[in-house]
C-alpha cells in the first residue's frame, strides 16, 4: 500500500483538478477533511468537521460532493453495516477490519488477503474489484 502524502490545500486543489473536478471552496473544504485526516468518515462526520470551520455547507452539498468524488474515483464508499456508510480517501487496493462494537475501521493491505474461487461472472462482464470487510468483536 502506498504511503499517504501530506495534503495541503494546494495539493488538494491539484488533486481535484487532475480528476476533472473544479476546486470550489466547499469542495476544497470537504476534500481537506477527507484527505488531511485520512480516516473513514461518515457524511454526517464530514459535514460536522467542515462546518466547524465555516458553518456554511449544507448536507445536500456534502452528499453531492461525495457522489462526485465517488464518480471520479477519488474516494471509496464502504457499507460497513446497513446503518453505517463511510467514505475512504485511500483508493489503493486494500481491505478492512471492522470492530462491530467500537465501529473502528482498520486498513488491511490487499497483499495480505487471497481470494480463491470467485463465482462465474455473467457473460459480457469483468470483475472490477473485490472489497473485503472482516467484522470482528471481542472474544467472550
Amino acid at each position: 500500500m502506498r504511503k499517504p502524502r501530506h495534503r495541503n490545500r494546494e495539493n488538494i486543489a491539484q488533486l481535484l483538478r487532475r480528476h476533472g473536478i473544479t476546486p470550489t471552496h466547499q469542495r476544497m473544504e470537504i476534500a481537506h477533511v477527507l484527505f488531511a485526516r485520512r480516516e473513514h468518515l461518515s457524511a454526517d462526520q464530514i459535514l460536522s468537521l467542515v462546518n466547524s470551520r465555516y458553518a456554511e455547507t449544507s448536507k445536500a452539498t456534502v452528499y453531492n460532493t461525495l457522489k462526485l468524488f465517488l464518480e471520479k474515483k477519488l474516494i471509496r464508499e464502504l457499507v460497513v453495516d446497513p446503518a453505517r456508510i463511510v467514505y475512504d480517501p485511500n483508493t489503493e487496493p486494500h481491505h478492512h477490519l471492522y470492530d462491530v462494537v467500537t465501529g473502528r475501521l482498520t486498513d488491511v493491505p490487499a497483499d495480505n488477503i487471497r481470494v480463491v474461487g470467485l463465482p462465474p461472472l455473467p457473460p459480457g462482464t469483468v470483475a472490477d474489484g473485490v472489497d473485503i470487510i472482516i467484522r470482528t468483536r471481542p472474544h467472550s
